[in-house]
């Protein structure tokens, strides 16, 4: 199993510190990740499924070691261990100048097409920027190996020389995937990629991820909110709740058959395609998501779980196998609502 791991996770953190009062003190911190553990093997995708605000974001940044550039007072601790080559390498201990060549073994698609993509450069541009960063190749190269990864994409080598506003936008995150694609990485964390993109042009994009993955033996992080299409890509889904997992194992295992009470909510909200059926039980939570800034003592869902127990309140539930390798991390699991 150790041989064929790419990525291991133990116990990540990460927190913001919050500034305030006249000589900007630091008055409070947001815990978007509070010590959370799992893998992801080669070839694999790992689905990380939660409610907006639940840290699956900051997770795949942490991953890729993006965070100090996005806010640089933010506080990372834990491991994130990638196996390249044999070696281990922790990328939270891992120095800037260290990063660069490991830098190319994992990429990110993001959420956003439209703002992802430089709209002053061309396409030929976007593509070959990690290529002039990452490789030696000549100009002349570069070029094949644009007018290749579009047409790997499902794109024409002549659009190279266009902008991103002259594309649709499922066009443009084929874009993105032939940048990600660029520097034959190892993992590609895929950040809500196919969220802003109608329905129709969805399930093309994720029929197209599964046929690069197939080629080129790519393993995919895979943070969606939509259930339904996480289950259809993925080998093992990740549920995480205010920063914290609370639920890991199969695809099927999550998906048809859900042990903790917030992934059994979050899978009957999934819609029905068929509006005829009237026989699917619907988990309706009360209350809103609790901030991060002031997360609940204990078990973080006990203020919405259906089941909680007064002892919730005492300590963070830690994740127990059910049968199977599924990992839950409830200790009253088995009760029914």
């Amino acid at each position: 199993m150790k041989d064929n791991r790419l990525v291991d996770i133990k116990d990540l953190r990460v927190h913001f510190p919050v500034f305030g009062g006249v000589l900007s003190k630091k008055v409070a911190v947001v815990k978007a990740v509070d010590g959370i553990s799992f893998s992801i093997l080669k070839k694999q995708t790992v689905g990380l499924v939660g409610e907006s605000g639940c840290g699956k974001t900051t997770v795949g940044r942490a991953m890729i070691s993006i965070l100090k550039y996005v806010s640089p007072d933010v506080e990372v601790t834990g491991n994130i261990n990638y196996y390249f080559d044999g070696k281990s390498v922790d990328f939270v201990k891992l120095r800037s100048k260290t990063m660069q060549k490991y830098r190319s073994k994992v990429q990110m698609i993001f959420q956003d097409p439209f703002a992802s993509l430089n709209p002053r450069m061309t396409v030929a541009q976007i593509i070959s920027e990690p290529l002039q960063i990452h490789t030696k190749m000549s100009n002349s190269e570069m070029q094949d190996r644009v007018g290749w990864l579009l047409e790997k994409v499902g794109l024409r080598p002549e659009q190279a020389r266009r902008y991103p506003h002259e594309f649709s936008g499922g066009q443009r995150q084929r874009i993105g995937i032939a940048r990600a694609l660029a520097t034959n990485p190892e993992l590609i964390i895929c950040d809500e990629p196919v969220s802003a993109l109608d329905v129709s042009i969805q399930a093309q994009v994720i029929n197209l991820m599964m046929d690069l993955q197939d080629e080129f033996n790519l393993s995919y992080l895979f943070i969606a909110h939509d259930l339904s299409i996480v289950e259809h890509i993925s080998d093992q889904i990740v549920v995480m709740y205010l920063g914290n997992v609370v639920e890991w194992g199969s695809a099927d295992q999550v998906y048809y058959s859900p042990k903790h009470p917030y992934s059994r909510a979050l899978l009957s909200a999934v819609p029905l395609p068929d509006p005829t059926r009237k026989d699917k039980y619907r988990i309706v939570l009360k209350g809103d998501i609790p901030s991060p800034m002031a997360k609940p003592s204990g078990c973080a869902f006990r203020n919405r779980c259906p089941i909680a127990k007064p002892d919730c309140a005492n300590d963070i539930p830690e994740l127990v196998d059910t049968g199977d390798s599924q990992m839950v991390a409830c200790p009253y699991w088995e009760e029914r609502f």
